[in-house]
């Protein structure tokens, strides 16, 4: 009795530990450029087989957070995960990288940490779709940005990207949020704010280039540089989703907000299959 009681129990322990790596785990991957390990967080569907292939989404955080926050804030991207059969990851963009690779600071260079480092490592380590119809990134706020900005300049790595809230005009907050402390002040670099606003990035790209969602709430600060680049993909015959709808600049925003982004990404990957 004694011995099947422990057996029992080493079982029991197994299948423990087995459903929270299998669920969610916390990596390290090195970023060549900024030499450093960097942290994500990669969510599995409950079901997770190596013998599937899944989409992966990135999924960005805003100012001032950290990997971890999305799923500590949003549990329920969990079950999100196993509905839609995805793997989200959550990469770290520091405090204030606003996703880019700085011009004038060399521990800020995250789009070639996210574009070049994590996306080889996740593919090379789960069992993803490893191309570029198989891959998604969206974010909030100035994960809203950096998930425009990474997908335009590297669209042979994510055919389908996202914005909840997103700072997607740069030159809307010259004195906030450290965006000057990595491209230099408005005042001498304003060059570089026009450049790297994704406002203006979208004139780079062709219809069907990229499967566009845009999402952000009436009462949002940042909802009329929303709805502006709203206006401009009409203007350029640019394919995309927009929602606006009552809401803040707020968590309460973003928790519901991922549910249609993550069901978009789904139809995109549904659609890419049966082509």
């Amino acid at each position: 009795m004694k011995r099947i009681n422990f057996l029992l129990a080493l079982f029991l322990l197994s299948q423990l530990a087995f459903s929270r790596v299998q669920q969610v785990d916390t990596i390290s991957v090195f970023s060549t450029k900024m030499k450093k390990e960097v942290k994500s967080v990669v969510i599995l569907p409950e079901n997770y087989s190596d013998k599937k292939h899944y989409p992966v989404v990135y999924l960005l955080h805003g100012y001032s957070d950290n990997y971890a926050k999305w799923v500590k804030t949003v549990p329920s991207i969990k079950s999100l995960s196993t509905q839609f059969q995805q793997i989200i990851v959550c990469p770290d963009g520091g405090f204030s990288s606003w996703y880019i690779d700085s011009p004038i600071d060399t521990a800020y260079q995250y789009e070639s940490y996210i574009a070049k480092d994590l996306v080889s490592f996740v593919d090379s380590h789960y069992s993803s779709i490893a191309n570029r119809s198989g891959r998604a990134i969206t974010g909030l706020s100035m994960g809203g940005h950096g998930a425009l900005y990474i997908a335009i300049r590297n669209k042979d790595l994510f055919a389908h990207a996202g914005s909840m809230s997103g700072g997607v005009d740069l030159r809307f907050s010259t004195k906030k949020y450290d965006i000057a402390k990595r491209i230099g002040a408005f005042e001498t670099s304003p060059q570089e704010w026009d450049d790297r606003s994704v406002v203006n990035m979208v004139g780079s790209l062709k219809n069907k280039d990229l499967d566009l969602i845009i999402d952000c709430g009436v009462s949002d600060f940042f909802y009329q540089i929303n709805a502006a680049l709203h206006r401009r993909l009409m203007s350029l015959n640019i394919d995309h989703d927009y929602i606006e709808r009552p809401g803040s600049h707020n968590w309460e925003y973003w928790t519901n907000s991922i549910k249609y982004q993550l069901l978009f990404f789904d139809q995109c990957f549904d659609s890419a299959k049966r082509k």
